[in-house]
């Protein structure tokens, strides 16, 4: 018999040059205490601080390449 969802732990992705994709439910909890939830079954949680949504992941960081990296702007 599968393990259901809450006997199994979470899976977190992590992307060297982008979000963290959470599974869901989620519920985050922000520096200053705020809570903030998603029933979405994944979710993108920004880890470059440029989301407009943030704690939630809306692509901001491919519109800026890491310097070093070819196209990128000095």
């Amino acid at each position: 018999m599968p393990e259901s969802p809450a006997e199994r732990p979470r899976r977190i992705v992590a992307h060297r040059e982008g979000p963290m994709l959470v599974e869901g439910p989620v519920e985050v909890v922000l520096e200053d205490g705020t809570t903030v939830s998603s029933d979405r079954f994944c979710v993108a949680l920004c880890t470059c601080r440029r989301s407009r949504v943030f704690p939630w992941c809306d692509t901001s960081h491919r519109r800026h390449a890491p310097s070093g990296r070819p196209g990128a702007d000095h």
